[in-house]
């Protein structure tokens, strides 16, 4: 018994589609978009330079006993309570839901048991999916911060929309991926930076990051993005993947305070600076945005860069504890009340 999905369909398939007539009318209007390509408003490089790499190389075949769990990691079945108040689900890496005052929002959800085009090859998950995905409750919005595979899973979402209502609120672009894999136009919402939408009760606000994005060879054709969540009276963010930059603290003083933050803490390297964070960069995001409770995510479910498997979450925890950060570091299915979050336990020394 398995909780993942299967891939299906052909890897041209799993490339997703081009934006064309209004959805590419849209993306060529963006002010993030020149010369064919998105574009951050900070200079960024997403290269390694010539010189990097015999050292990548080397980082990239050695420490691979460390780079995974020596035992299996802890998982908590079951998705208990309902949708009232304000609750965060971390299912491993980035995939979460944010249960917020009478809402589900269900962030980068990937089942497979991959996060690559191929069944075959590719990274392969670390640990089982908690739940099923269907045994998740009813979900009002799936939220997307950019198309990579690790964040944008074919198979989760042609399973959402055929067993789901919700909507999928995405970056610029996105939705030609959507739209080949199956959602309904109608279910699809497409934002710019500074964007919003309206979910019930709930608005959605694409807000800027620093990352690229693409699937196979193209790059940079869609947006990336962070993600203001707010309720009637409560508030969450999600950095998305990104490298540290001035953008966060204008988010947070346009958009903050937050009761609770979802930080990309891991998938770092000295090479990937201006596009991953790495965790002390995470913790410095969290009080940029202004928030309350910093929920670590990023981490644990895929190796995808040359640190430690745990390193993620220690850095962090250190981190927070120097910086008076109020933290919480679920186990893969853990369910966080964000206004009485357990104590930390460490779990992951036990397993690394």
């Amino acid at each position: 018994m398995t909780n993942t999905v299967t891939t299906t369909g052909s890897i041209a398939a799993q490339l997703g589609g081009k934006a064309r007539g209004a959805r590419l009318a849209r993306v060529e209007a963006s002010p993030q978009f020149s010369g064919g390509k998105f574009r951050n408003n900070v200079p960024t490089s997403t290269g390694i330079s010539l010189s990097a790499i015999p050292r990548v190389a080397a980082e990239v075949f050695t420490g691979g006993d460390a780079r995974r769990p020596h035992q299996p990691v802890p998982l908590v079945a079951g998705i208990a309570g309902d949708a009232r108040g304000l609750h965060v689900t971390w299912f491993g890496h980035s995939s979460a839901m944010i249960e917020i005052e009478g809402h589900r929002v269900l962030l980068d959800p990937v089942w497979s048991e991959r996060c690559s085009p191929s069944r075959l090859a590719g990274p392969r998950r670390l640990h089982e999916p908690p739940i099923a995905l269907g045994d998740l409750p009813r979900v009002d919005v799936v939220v997307i911060s950019h198309d990579h595979y690790d964040h944008l899973d074919m198979a989760t979402v042609r399973y959402l929309s055929e067993h789901q209502d919700a909507m999928f609120v995405v970056p610029l672009g996105i939705g030609a991926h959507l739209e080949r894999w199956g959602v309904p136009e109608d279910r699809i919402t497409e934002l710019d930076w500074n964007e919003s939408t309206r979910v019930g009760e709930l608005e959605l606000v694409a807000t800027p990051a620093r990352h690229f994005s693409g699937r196979g060879f193209s790059r940079d054709e869609t947006l990336w993005a962070s993600w203001v969540i707010n309720g009637p009276t409560r508030k969450a963010f999600y950095s998305g993947d990104t490298g540290y930059f001035p953008g966060f603290a204008e988010i947070g003083a346009e958009h903050g305070p937050f009761d609770v933050t979802l930080v990309q803490v891991g998938a770092y390297g000295q090479d990937w600076s201006d596009i991953h964070m790495k965790p002390e960069d995470g913790v410095a995001t969290h009080l940029d945005v202004r928030g309350g409770l910093m929920i670590p995510v990023h981490w644990a479910t895929f190796d995808l860069a040359p640190h430690r498997w745990a390193e993620p979450a220690e850095r962090t925890w250190r981190e927070a504890k120097a910086r008076d950060v109020r933290l919480a570091i679920p186990k893969p299915g853990e369910r966080i009340d964000v206004d009485c979050p357990p104590e930390i336990d460490a779990w992951w020394q036990q397993v690394a």
